[in-house]
């Protein structure tokens, strides 16, 4: 880690970043989805070269894989993300219920979340007492204890529209020399996946504390294995048919 702070702790800037609230991080959406399209469509680039299809198959095939597999893959986390969003409102839902019904045995809990935190006596009386004065509070204490919901909230939309960008744009790499005619275009494909590889991986490491490079150097192995196992299936397929 840097010796340095990530952000201010004047007062002014501690209530106004507080007051915003968490943002729900894409980060995960992205990193999946341009990894997966570049692994898949290239996967799918070095299959067909490993049949020795020509350039103009390859080319179908990948723009083929790349749009389809992108749009299955967006639509798929829109599910999952609003089926996450579903579940955390039917909770919310039942948590305020059993507030009305059981006040005391939700009171318990509470107690019992802090005193498993190490408080205890009156400073664990204090802090049930405060945290069950405001409904809002006691419901998000509870989501978050019992069932590890957050409170940033995550849009499925988005979710879904930046894994299909990141799936779309890094995919698009293996087949770009494809689609310009370039000389020797499988070979400069590879070089430049290897690249986007190696970025993608490097990018991660600004969320991580590992290495830049260990962390390009993991995906970079990561997508030309799957490169390799295609590209092996190709070329036995081929020799089979």
């Amino acid at each position: 880690m840097p010796d340095q702070l990530e952000h201010s702790h004047d007062p002014d800037a501690i209530a106004q970043r507080l007051a915003q609230g968490p943002k729900a991080n894409y980060l995960p959406d992205a990193v999946y989805g341009a990894i997966d399209g570049t692994v898949t469509t290239f996967a799918v680039v070095s299959g067909a070269i490993g049949a020795d299809l020509s350039p103009r198959v390859v080319l179908i095939l990948g723009m083929a894989n790349l749009l389809a597999d992108g749009f299955s893959m967006a639509a798929g986390n829109f599910t999952a993300t609003k089926a996450a969003a579903d579940q955390a409102a039917q909770l919310r839902d039942q948590e305020l219920r059993h507030i009305r019904l059981d006040k005391d045995g939700e009171t318990q809990e509470v107690r019992e979340i802090f005193r498993a935190k190490g408080f205890a006596g009156e400073p664990l009386e204090s802090l049930t007492r405060l945290i069950t004065s405001r409904r809002d509070v006691w419901v998000d204490l509870m989501l978050a204890e019992e069932y590890g919901i957050g409170a940033a909230s995550r849009s499925p939309v988005r979710a879904a529209g930046y894994t299909f960008l990141a799936f779309v744009v890094a995919g698009f790499v293996p087949l770009a020399p494809f689609l310009l005619a370039i000389p020797n275009a499988a070979m400069v494909a590879i070089v430049l996946t290897a690249f986007v590889f190696a970025a993608i991986g490097s990018i991660r490491s600004r969320w991580s504390a590992r290495r830049w490079w260990a962390c390009g150097l993991e995906t970079l192995a990561i997508g030309m294995t799957a490169a390799l196992v295609a590209y092996g299936v190709g070329a036995l397929i081929a020799r089979l048919v």
